[in-house]
């Protein structure tokens, strides 16, 4: 049976009717599912003395307020950590373009305090594009900032043949074996969620992928089905912040 056309006016209203009710059901992103990661309620070491890339003594307690992602990296890691640094470049580029830039801050601590003074800090931001803090401090402040947040690291055998350090163009006497993954801080200062896994990503950049191995060049091209992508992240910062973060595109 044919139906007489709707009048306009109320095709109109149906259509509003319709947005508007689209409208109230998308709302923030849902917490992560358990098999991405573990969501908590706990507090952080907010008063642990560190210091930034410019020598500048720094806390946690200072970016209380905004939402933190944090990740536990080295500047001479060559498996996951050039592998976050392009993740954070992405995802930090989708929140400055959803007008978040003000609410979110991107932070990288070292576990190699050894190795990570601030000025390597500071020639690793320049050379590889980490347009947020990274941090390092003595061995006793670096073990106490990462033990609440249960990470862990170790200094390993250096492979052979061993790299070459970025910046001195030496050989590598040894490695760090860490936890991966990132960690979300909310504006109160409290850990709400850690993944643990690898990023997957479609690519590196070359000065990136430049800083890999053997084994983080397979680790990125046979990403595991743990490992979490933009998306996923992107969804979890917008979880803590409640609201919706589109990709930028």
């Amino acid at each position: 049976m044919r139906h007489p056309l709707r009048p306009i006016s109320g095709l109109l209203a149906v259509t509003a009717l319709a947005v508007t009710l689209a409208a109230c059901t998308s709302g923030p992103p849902a917490a992560p599912p358990a098999s991405a990661g573990i969501v908590f309620d706990h507090s952080t070491p907010q008063n642990v003395a560190l210091t930034d890339q410019h020598n500048q003594p720094v806390t946690l307690a200072s970016l209380k307020g905004k939402v933190v992602v944090l990740a536990p990296f080295l500047s001479l890691c060559q498996d996951e950590c050039p592998l976050i640094t392009a993740a954070f470049i992405s995802l930090q580029r989708d929140v400055k373009a959803a007008g978040l830039g003000q609410r979110v801050v991107f932070l990288e601590v070292t576990v190699d305090p050894g190795r990570d003074t601030a000025a390597r800090l500071a020639r690793y931001q320049t050379e590889f594009g980490a347009d947020w803090d990274l941090w390092t401090g003595t061995a006793a402040n670096i073990a106490a900032f990462w033990k609440p947040f249960g990470v862990s690291y170790q200094v390993v055998d250096e492979g052979q043949p061993p790299q070459n350090d970025w910046l001195t163009g030496r050989p590598l006497t040894y490695d760090v074996d860490h936890t991966d993954g990132y960690i979300l801080i909310d504006a109160k200062g409290h850990e709400r969620f850690i993944d643990v896994n690898a990023p997957n990503l479609p690519g590196l950049n070359h000065k990136l992928s430049g800083l890999l191995n053997a084994g983080g060049i397979h680790n990125l091209d046979h990403p595991q089905p743990t490992d979490w992508t933009i998306d996923d992240a992107r969804n979890a910062i917008g979880w803590v912040l409640q609201t919706n973060i589109p990709a930028a595109g």
